[in-house]
């Protein structure tokens, strides 16, 4: 396909504002000083998910590699390009933004390997641009397909930069496999500087009447300077607030409230909605599912804490049900979690639940084995927090989940916080999700409760809406999301198909 040429930073930017200036000198294309009219920008980061489904996709039998100082969300979540560089322009009020970072999309059983590096954002153009190379071996010999500065997706710009919607174009369904993605909505996009300045940047000095600007504030409109604010901000810099001193409250005692956020595994979560389980997965009692098929948020924790001895204890209400493999009625896969319980003792401890496995109900099974990322249980404005803690399967959760992973696989990591007093503040804890209610509309797998208490929430099946975007069962289950070299082989369609019948049989094992 043809090869879009790198243009530098500083020539992109000059060309911009001789173009906004109308400027009647030649910029040549050795230019590289920058105009009385630019601001030079560091340390800006970029969020962006591509697309959950394609997350989706390649998290059920592949891997997302990041590298660069890039790195991945948990639970599958979006990438974040970091140490943005580039320029302001103060006339046409647009940023040209370059980042560091590169990221490896895999699947051997698939055939396919796709690097992207170079990520750029240009607010005057709208548009998302990185450096692409794809190796296709799914018919065999290596085919391999590279292009510079390739546009991945359109941009609807704010001047906040922050959640601003984006369009795949046909180069990224070209690249990432699926030409349904030409024209299809991208996952939100946000551009931030990750540390304000102290004090406002001063003015360049070679334009000493220019009005003094703090932040740079790409305009969508593009509107006259005469038109805009006095003083352009997208990202205001906050108050400095000193960091609170480790609570003052009693080293121990009883756990007021708390959250736990698991995802199970994500691996896990997009096979039970997609094309071989048909399924879907219920929250109720409480607990809450990120949108997207995202990750749960169990709530309303009770237990004990000792912040001397390092150690806590919390139960945590709320049930999630995992149903698929429907056949005249019966299911082959039928399992709830519920009554989490987490325990930490100098950085180590157990995650257990209740488990219910296709109508067989066993109390207290230890799902995993946690390993935080300190030993140190330390209260700050009386709420403990213990983010990213490993969670490692066990051989008790190998069994509960049917030996579909071996003890020992990695699962999603584990968000805790608990309150110590009645007036602390927890973090937010899954707002985004949803709980109670109706959810999306399932597969033929029928509405199910998933556990005690509340009305259940539902994602998963046929055409999953959440949000208004796409949920996170369309690629799977649909089938038109699909990238083409992926499931058009024959041997990653009997991968995926062994797969469903190895979990369906092992289920019905472990009930005899």
């Amino acid at each position: 396909m043809p090869v879009r040429r790198r243009r530098s930073t500083a020539l992109a930017a000059a060309v911009a504002t001789a173009a906004a200036l109308g400027a009647t000198v030649l910029v040549t294309a050795g230019a590289t000083t920058a105009t009385a009219a630019e601001v030079p920008l560091k340390d800006y980061e970029l969020t962006w998910g591509i697309k959950q489904t394609y997350r989706n996709y390649v998290g059920m039998f592949g891997t997302f590699t990041t590298s660069g100082g890039a790195t991945q969300a948990a639970g599958n979540g979006a990438f974040t390009f970091v140490d943005g560089t580039g320029a302001y322009d103060t006339t046409g009020h647009t940023v040209d933004l370059a980042f560091k970072g590169g990221l490896v999309s895999k699947s051997t059983a698939h055939g396919f390997e796709i690097t992207l590096t170079d990520v750029r954002f240009d607010s005057k153009a709208g548009e998302i641009t990185a450096d692409i190379k794809k190796v296709d071996t799914s018919a065999g010999a290596p085919e391999t397909t590279e292009g510079d500065d390739v546009p991945l997706a359109t941009v609807a710009v704010t001047r906040e930069m922050k959640d601003m919607a984006t369009t795949l174009t046909a180069e990224a369904g070209e690249y990432l496999g699926s030409a349904s993605y030409a024209g299809a909505a991208g996952d939100p996009l946000t551009v931030v500087q990750k540390t304000s300045p102290s004090t406002p940047p001063a003015s360049p000095s070679s334009s000493p009447s220019q009005t003094q600007t703090q932040e740079p504030s790409p305009s969508a409109s593009q509107t006259a300077p005469t038109e805009q604010p006095e003083t352009e901000s997208p990202a205001p810099t906050p108050t400095k607030t000193t960091e609170a001193s480790p609570s003052a409250s009693a080293t121990k005692g009883e756990v007021a409230d708390g959250t736990l956020g698991w995802g199970v595994k994500q691996s896990f979560r997009a096979y039970v909605v997609g094309p071989i389980a048909k399924g879907r997965v219920t929250v109720s009692g409480g607990a809450t599912q990120a949108a997207g098929n995202g990750a749960f948020t169990f709530k309303d924790a009770t237990g004990t804490y000792d912040t001397d001895a390092d150690k806590l204890t919390a139960a945590f209400q709320g049930a999630v049900n995992f149903k698929g493999h429907e056949s005249g009625g019966t299911y082959g896969l039928d399992l709830t979690l519920s009554n989490l319980k987490a325990t930490l003792d100098g950085g180590s401890g157990k995650l257990s639940a209740d488990v219910n496995s296709l109508g067989t109900l066993t109390q207290g099974v230890v799902l995993a084995d946690l390993k935080a990322r300190s030993a140190d249980l330390t209260a700050e404005k009386d709420v403990i927090t213990a983010d990213d803690v490993a969670a490692t399967l066990t051989a008790a959760g190998a069994k509960a989940f049917g030996d579909f992973y071996p003890a020992g696989t990695a699962l999603d990591t584990v968000d805790l916080s608990v309150a110590l007093s009645s007036d602390a503040q927890l973090p937010d804890g899954g707002s985004s999700g949803t709980t109670g209610g109706t959810g999306g509309t399932g597969g033929s797998a029928g509405g199910s409760t998933g556990g005690t208490g509340g009305t259940a929430s539902t994602i998963g099946g046929t055409g999953t809406t959440t949000g208004g975007s796409t949920g996170g069962g369309s690629l799977a289950t649909t089938g038109s999301d699909i990238p083409g070299p992926a499931l058009a082989g024959a041997a990653g369609v009997a991968v995926a198909i062994g797969a469903g019948a190895v979990y369906a049989t092992r289920r019905r094992r472990t009930q005899q």
